[in-house]
């Protein structure tokens, strides 16, 4: 179907024309090639696709297939549109300012418009796994579509993951148990078999610690996800990794370092 390449991973790009979204997305995608071989295969889709450049992503994916890390996977990079802050979210659920109004809006896009593109773009490829990245706000829509839509994704990357995500201000009557949206909305669902998830944070990633326990709010934030789903029976290990970075910082080549241990954890040999 598609022409065998010398780079295995090099990038294509396509734009699609989004009813949902109203405007044009442009997604890259990686591993065309592995569509002309019978082999185990998976999918991963990947927000703010416009980064994947700068890690660079398709040496990096190369690297991890050369050294028998991992297996064939075809990845989907898409890129974000000037109205990030309302399409990226938790679908239903604006934050306190409203942003995130969008998110229902991407998902039915993600559902609607891009799996049945990659389903045609693939001829209906039996894809061993799929899973759904993201960096920062895009690392919370990742985790809320996977989490909402369990039938089309087993597989989780939140990268310095927007989990402090609120529907209340800090001087508006917070409270850390309460008004977290993404933990509220894990807490009203129940423990699906199958799925998995990776969380990756710094230590650098910023110096807010709004509830003054000497832990920056983007680690806090993110163990207290973790531990969300464990309480619901998801299993450290297994089901849950963590990767914490000393040194890690909330940029494009933080994320790149700590990649490989997602594609690791998600496409195992």
């Amino acid at each position: 179907m598609f022409r065998q390449r010398n780079n295995l991973t090099d990038g294509k790009r396509f734009t699609l024309e989004s009813i949902h979204l109203n405007r044009s997305v442009v997604v890259d995608v990686y591993g065309l090639s592995f569509l002309t071989k019978s082999e185990k295969l998976s999918l991963l889709c990947i927000n703010d696709g416009q980064d994947l450049e700068k890690i660079p992503f398709a040496s990096l994916l190369e690297k991890e297939l050369q050294a028998g890390k991992i297996h064939s996977v075809l990845c989907v990079g898409i890129h974000a549109g000037t109205d990030r802050k309302m399409e990226y979210g938790v679908a239903g659920v604006p934050d306190y300012l409203q942003r995130g109004a969008k998110a229902e809006a991407y998902g039915r896009f993600i559902t609607m418009e891009l799996m049945p593109w990659i389903q045609q773009l693939s001829n209906d490829y039996p894809f061993h796994e799929t899973a759904f990245a993201g960096f920062s706000l895009g690392g919370l829509m990742a985790l809320d579509l996977v989490w909402k839509q369990p039938h089309l994704f087993s597989c989780a990357g939140v990268f310095s993951g927007a989990l402090w995500w609120r529907s209340k201000a800090l001087d508006d009557g917070y409270e850390e148990s309460r008004d977290r949206i993404m933990h509220a909305e894990i807490r009203k669902r129940a423990y699906r078999e199958g799925q998995r998830f990776f969380f990756q944070a710094g230590a650098l990633d910023e110096t807010s610690d709004r509830n003054g326990n000497g832990i920056i709010d983007s680690i806090d934030d993110t163990l207290d996800i973790l531990r969300e789903l464990e309480n619901i029976g998801y299993c450290k290990g297994a089901e849950l990794q963590y990767l914490e970075l000393p040194n890690g910082r909330h940029d494009v080549a933080t994320w790149g370092r700590a990649f490989p241990e997602f594609l690791r954890f998600a496409f195992p040999l």
